[in-house]
C-alpha cells in the first residue's frame, strides 16, 4: 500500500485557506470521566449538521471508485469499527499490506495516524484510502460531483459548511464524524472513574495487577487510552519485516525501519487479529508472543524482553483486557 502522503499535503495546503465560521447548531461531545477534551481544529469545530453529514459519508460507498466499499468497510461499528480481516480488502477485492486500525479515540491521536503515524490529522487521513489504490482508487474532485447530483447531500454540506460539496467538504466532515467515536464507559472504566466495585471481578484485578505491576505493559500501553502513541519495533520479525518498513516508509531512515505505532488496547477483545498485519489471531498468541521476548531486530524495544505466567495469570491477563470493551459504545454505533 502507498501512501500517498506528499499528494495528500498538496491537496491539504490547497484547502486550508477556506475556512468558515462553524454553525451555531454545537454538537456535544460526552466526555467519559478520566478523559481530556480532544484536540478539535478551530476551522472544523463540531457540530449536528457536520457530523450528521460525516457519518453518512463514512457509510456510503460513493467514496469508492466503482461503489463497492465505504469507510465502513473496514472500519465495522460491531468490531470496534474494525474489519475482523488481517489485512483490508478494497475494490476488485484487493488485499492491502495493513491490519485495520480500530477507530476507537481515534480523535485523541493527536501524534499521528496509520500505523506508521505519517500523517497528522484525521482531515488529512481522509485523503489516504480515498487515493490508495488498494483502497477506494479514486478521487475527491470526482467523489464531490457525485454529491452534487444527489439533493439531499447538496443540503447536508450547506447545511454544515455552507458550501457545496467539494474536497474541503469531505474531508472535514468525515474527519469530524471521527472525533465522535469516544469510548470510555467500559467494566474497567466503570470500577476507576464510576467507583462502581462490582463492575470488575476478582480475576480482572488480578490481571490488572500483572498488567500494570509484573509486567512491561504499562510502558507503551498507559494513559486513559492504554496508549503512549509511540512508534515502536516489537520484534515480531526476524530482522526485517515483510512487506512494510513502517515509519520508515516516510522517513527512509535505517532508525525508522519497521516502527510502528503502538494501538490502544480500548476493545482490544473485539479488534482480532492483531499486530499491523494481523499475523497474530488471538490475545493468547500476543501474550505468548511478548513472552518469548520476540524475534531479534536491531530497532526492538529495550522494554521487550522474556517473561513466564501460569496459565491462570494468563487468563486472568486476558480478562483484564476483555474489561476495556465498551458494550455500550459498540451498540451505539452498530444500531
Amino acid at each position: 500500500m502507498k501512501i500517498l502522503v506528499l499528494s495528500a499535503v498538496v491537496a491539504f495546503v490547497s484547502l486550508m485557506g477556506m475556512v468558515h465560521s462553524p454553525r451555531t447548531n454545537e454538537y456535544q461531545l460526552n466526555i467519559p470521566q478520566g478523559f481530556p477534551d480532544p484536540e478539535i481544529p478551530a476551522e472544523n469545530k463540531l457540530t449536528n449538521e457536520r457530523v450528521a453529514l460525516g457519518k453518512q459519508l463514512f457509510f456510503d460507498p460513493i467514496l469508492s471508485r466503482d461503489s463497492s466499499v465505504s469507510c465502513a468497510t473496514c472500519h465495522k461499528p460491531e468490531l470496534a469499527f474494525t474489519d475482523g480481516l488481517p489485512l483490508s480488502k478494497g475494490i476488485r477485492d484487493q488485499i492491502g499490506v495493513r491490519n485495520a486500525p480500530t477507530l476507537t479515540n481515534i480523535g485523541y491521536h493527536n501524534k499521528g495516524l496509520l500505523h506508521d503515524g505519517g500523517v497528522p490529522t484525521l482531515e488529512m487521513q481522509v485523503l489516504v484510502p480515498v487515493q490508495e489504490h488498494t483502497e477506494f482508487d479514486f478521487d475527491l474532485m470526482l467523489i464531490a460531483e457525485r454529491m452534487k447530483r444527489i439533493p439531499e447531500y447538496a443540503k447536508l454540506s450547506q447545511d454544515a459548511y455552507q458550501r457545496a460539496p467539494d474536497p474541503y467538504v469531505i474531508t472535514r466532515a468525515i474527519a469530524a464524524f471521527e472525533r465522535t467515536l469516544i469510548s470510555g464507559n467500559s467494566n474497567y472504566d466503570k470500577f476507576k472513574f464510576q467507583n462502581d466495585t462490582s463492575a470488575f471481578n476478582a480475576s480482572e484485578k488480578r490481571g490488572l495487577k500483572i498488567f500494570t505491576e509484573q509486567l512491561y505493559c504499562t510502558n507503551c500501553h498507559n494513559g486513559f487510552n492504554f496508549t503512549d502513541l509511540s512508534l515502536q519495533n516489537n520484534g515480531l520479525y526476524f530482522e526485517k519485516y515483510p512487506l512494510d518498513s513502517g515509519r520508515m516508509r516516510q522517513t527512509k531512515l535505517e532508525v525508522d525501519r519497521d516502527l510502528f505505532k503502538t494501538p490502544t488496547l480500548r476493545n482490544i477483545a473485539l479488534t482480532a487479529p492483531y499486530m499491523h498485519d494481523g499475523s497474530i489471531a488471538t490475545l493468547e498468541e500476543v501474550i505468548e508472543h511478548y513472552a518469548s521476548g520476540g524475534q531479534v531486530h536491531p530497532n526492538k524495544s529495550k522494554v521487550i524482553r522474556p517473561f513466564q505466567l501460569t496459565e491462570g495469570e494468563k487468563k486472568d491477563l486476558i480478562n483484564f483486557l476483555g474489561s476495556l470493551t465498551d458494550y455500550d459504545f459498540i451498540q451505539q454505533h452498530s444500531d
